[in-house]
């Protein structure tokens, strides 16, 4: 299987292939998403606590969303940049976005009061309102008010003296309407009560005030049942509690700084302020307050979403870790451990070894560092960290290994999105014990997963690689799904050198023997096979792609595989997210499906099948088929040249994903997605259920 193929340029540049009518819009494929969260949170199949959970990240997600992705679109509309290849102005992107989202918004609050809230308190898992608070339990409120909450507070009234204060993003805040006069003779009108980031959103009361072990009351319901108190002498007409999302895309102008980190953590100070993207407040909330909020934050009229419940609902994840319920939540499993006690460097030298994450442990990875920091053959370690958690074994044993006398390098990326401060954090900690740290490559993040371990064994010297399609991060190894490949392959050794000494020592583009990179070989790579699929079916042969990713919407994949599909080429697409390639359009992507899977763990594994004819390629990678990923990032998709791991791969990544009739949804020509059931009789499959099973016992 090599990673170079000699075809001419495929032919797909087809002017039909083009119509805005055969894409999708990416925003709001990606809003569609947490649609298919939702539904896990309303499926009663699903334990309860599961699906609080599920909740939570569908609240989460949306948050981001705002933060992100509709603050691109914003910024769009701010500098007329072009529409993309869906042909939707950005105006008309943002209207339909907020449409989506409050249809969202709604489905998500119905699902809590109306579903899981009753629930939870079935199961004897009580989230008490106000109205509920028995004397007791008003009493010991009361007093935790007054000694918990209280001396954090800084209420401010609004007046001439006080103008509106800075909201920070996503922070909880309560706008008190007041009546009366203060201290000083001036009239009460309206005050904001922020709630410090330091206090509990949850508070969990004492068995012998509730009655219950697992009795919780909001942060939010505490500040406006007892906000009176810190206005004595003046009447508390009104308290609404409210939050303002904020863009959160930190630019940076890489070329017109000299100090990457430095420009970095003077963006991150700034970050929580930045422009309002979406106002949530109570849905008692008077019209006026809100029109003033709006006015606050320049936010149009279609910009606010009243709440029924609390604006901040993704915090009740809190009550998953503290309920201790085995009961409520998904059987624990153990993740298969790699056999055999012998060094991780003798065991690779036998041949390969592939993880598929999180049913086999990550431990081998964590311990094939370990082993090389320690190992007195190893002379060199270089690595890319884009997320690894802010307690990250790799980063102790990268610095062990730098006081060991091994030459380290690490690769970080800085811009990793919400990981800046802990990425900055680390890397300072890695250069205090002497190893080299490079920020990647100006304009382009280096999203690659790559650990090259340089060892002396007689008189030779072995290149031994890890590669994965996840990050370097023990956290999201086990929620997860993701493919590991350790390998002391000489050609893929040499190639992941090359790539190092390319990014670190800012050397010309390379012709690399096994792995297709990004910016580079990767794009044109993907187009090339599915060219090749396009001739084989044209010449009669059988045509087949099948491909798993997180995102798809770079325009040239799409109209290959639209070409591809004309020709007769079946093409199966695995796509998590976000896809704007519209399939079951007659004539066009008759043979193009496209699936995705919502379940336990996240799916996150790409993998690349081209048939070929019966000598297949296939690759795992860190890229998604997106324009960022193929165009402007550095990334690597690398093939697995054991057969039998091909085969697992393909077996376990890809053919079971496509026999799922659980937790697969089905996207429709029109945009919208079917959940697939078991038909005809056919016995119900999940494919990580299934993956559990075999893998895990």
């Amino acid at each position: 299987m090599n990673a170079q193929i000699d075809l001419q340029p495929p032919s797909t540049d087809h002017e039909a292939l083009r119509d805005p009518a055969l894409y999708f819009n990416r925003e709001l494929s990606q809003l569609d998403f947490n649609f298919r969260v939702l539904a896990q949170a309303q499926d009663a199949q699903v334990p309860l606590l599961e699906r609080l959970r599920y909740l939570c990240i569908s609240c989460t997600n949306l948050d981001e969303f705002f933060e992100i992705r509709a603050a691109t679109v914003r910024h769009a509309q701010d500098f007329g940049i072009v529409p993309a290849q869906d042909g939707l102005a950005p105006a008309t992107v943002l209207k339909q976005i907020h449409d989506r989202a409050a249809s969202l918004v709604e489905a998500q609050y119905r699902c809590w009061n109306e579903a899981l809230r009753p629930a939870l308190t079935d199961a004897g898992i009580r989230v008490l309102g106000r109205n509920s608070w028995d004397a007791k339990q008003s009493r010991w409120l009361r007093a935790y008010f007054r000694d918990e909450i209280m001396p954090v507070l800084s209420p401010l009234g609004l007046d001439p003296a006080h103008p509106f204060p800075k909201i920070l993003n996503k922070s909880l805040n309560i706008v008190v309407v007041l009546e009366g006069k203060d201290a000083f003779g001036r009239a009460g009108h309206l005050a904001i009560v922020r709630a410090p980031r330091s206090l509990s959103r949850i508070i969990q009361l004492p068995q012998e005030v509730s009655g219950g072990d697992n009795d919780f009351v909001l942060l939010s319901s505490v500040l406006s049942a007892f906000v009176e108190e810190l206005f004595p002498g003046m009447e508390v007409k009104g308290a609404y509690q409210f939050r303002v999302t904020r863009n959160s895309e930190l630019i940076v102008d890489e070329d017109e700084v000299e100090n990457l980190a430095l420009a970095l953590r003077d963006e991150l100070v700034g970050r929580g302020y930045l422009r309002a993207m979406r106002l949530e407040i109570a849905q008692d909330c008077p019209a006026p307050i809100v029109r003033m909020l709006l006015e606050n934050f320049d936010l149009p009229e279609n910009a606010v979403y009243r709440i029924d419940g609390p604006v901040n609902l993704n915090r009740v994840i809190q009550i998953y870790d503290l309920v201790q319920r085995p009961d409520v939540k998904f059987a624990p499993f153990q993740p298969r451990m790699l056999s055999g006690s012998e060094s991780l460097f003798e065991r690779v030298s036998a041949g390969d070894v592939m993880l598929h994450h999180p049913y086999d442990s990550f431990v081998p990875v964590l311990e094939l560092v370990k082993q090389a920091a320690n190992d007195p053959g190893v002379l060199a370690i270089k690595q890319t960290l884009y997320r690894t958690g802010r307690e990250s074994q790799i980063v102790e044993h990268l610095v062990q290994a730098a006081r060991n006398g091994k030459d380290v390098t690490v690769v970080v990326e800085l811009r990793a999105r919400f990981d800046e401060e802990a990425n900055l954090a680390f890397a300072d900690r890695l250069q205090e014990a002497g190893v080299q740290v490079v920020y990647g490559v100006v304009g382009y993040k280096t999203h690659a997963k790559m650990l090259l371990i340089v060892r002396r064994e007689g008189r030779k010297l072995r290149r031994y690689v890890h590669m994965g399609t996840g990050n370097y991060h023990s956290g999201t190894a086990r929620a997860y799904t993701d493919i590991s490949l350790i390998t002391a392959d000489p050609d893929i050794g040499s190639d992941v050198h090359q790539i190092f000494q390319q990014i670190s020592g800012l050397a010309p583009a390379i012709k690399l023997k096994r792995l297709l990179q990004s910016p580079f070989t990767l794009h044109a790579g993907v187009l090339e096979r599915i060219e090749r699929e396009t001739q084989h079916a044209r010449s009669g042969k059988s045509g087949r792609i099948i491909a798993k990713m997180n995102a798809l919407n770079e325009p040239q994949v799409i109209r290959a595989l639209y070409a591809a599909s004309q020709a007769g080429v079946q093409i199966d697409l695995i796509v998590r997210g976000a896809c704007t390639l519209r399939p079951g359009v007659p004539g066009v992507s008759d043979n193009i499906r496209v699936r995705s899977i919502v379940g336990r763990f996240l799916e996150h594994s790409r993998v690349y099948w081209f048939g070929n004819d019966g000598d297949p390629d296939l690759f795992c990678t860190s890229a998604d088929w997106l324009e960022r990923n193929l165009l402007r990032r550095v990334e690597t998709a690398f093939p697995i040249l054991d057969p039998e791991l091909a085969k697992r791969v393909y077996d376990e990544a890809l053919d079971n994903y496509l026999v799922d009739n659980l937790n697969a949804w089905e996207l429709q020509s029109d945009g919208g997605y079917r959940k697939l059931q078991p038909q005809d009789g056919a016995a119900p499959h999940s494919a990580q259920a299934a993956l559990l099973n075999r893998i895990c016992g």
